[in-house]
């Protein structure tokens, strides 16, 4: 498969993950008439994931993340010349579903930006945990769901149920961890989100980028050591 397809491809994903996942927090979540709560946010990122992974996953593997990319990588099953464009283009992916949830959200009088769904710490976690208690949760989410992404996808496994395993695992990862972070396990989802935000968004990013990326090399690492002959 050409590279520009593969990046396409991963830009088009990573776009719907965030505008579908970070759009039903911003858009829904905050109308409690609407009814979809943390638990709908939850599920809606599990779908984009989910729809995702069968709709471009077998052209670009469907990673949608960076931190996928490198766990991928560290677990043998994603070559390190490929690493460096997949992470630029979903990080790009992602800032363009944020300017496009930005414009859908400000077209409503007295729009306020507030947190737009941006990941945060402390004064910024939706239920005040501090910083060592983020750090451990998105390093133990992502290593969770990288373990679920080499597991799903190895030969073994039953062919065609990757894109339900991953989907839900990702779903059941922000049922634990949205109070805590506002769950990124995602670094380029986080970026997005913070440009628009600013100030502590952007302050406190460096923690979004670093967790996933540890969580995620030590389950490629575990993970090559676990299918090892």
């Amino acid at each position: 498969m050409p590279m520009s397809r593969k990046l396409g491809a991963e830009f088009i994903g990573t776009f719907w993950l965030v505008l579908g996942g970070c759009g039903s927090a911003v858009l829904a979540a905050a109308f409690p008439q609407l009814g979809i709560g943390f638990a709908g946010v939850a599920l809606a990122f599990g779908l984009t994931v989910l729809t995702m992974v069968y709709a471009v996953g077998p052209i670009s593997g469907a990673h949608l993340n960076p931190a996928v990319s490198v766990g991928l990588w560290a677990g043998g099953r994603f070559p390190g010349r490929e690493l460096l464009p997949y992470v630029v283009v979903q990080v790009v992916g992602a800032i363009a579903a944020a300017a496009v949830l930005y414009v859908i959200a400000t077209g409503k009088a007295g729009f306020e930006l507030g947190g737009f769904a941006a990941n945060g710490y402390g004064a910024h976690s939706p239920g005040g945990y501090s910083l060592r208690a983020a750090l451990v949760t998105e390093i133990v989410m992502t290593f969770m769901f990288l373990v679920i992404i080499l597991g799903a996808t190895h030969r073994r496994a039953p062919a065609g149920f990757a894109g339900i395993a991953i989907g839900l695992g990702l779903t059941l990862i922000h049922l634990i961890s949205i109070p805590v972070t506002n769950t990124s396990v995602n670094p380029a989802r986080s970026t997005g989100q913070a440009i628009f935000v600013g100030d502590w968004a952007l302050s406190q990013l460096w923690l979004f980028w670093l967790a996933p990326i540890v969580g995620a090399v030590i389950a490629g690492i575990v993970f090559r050591w676990l299918e090892s002959e």
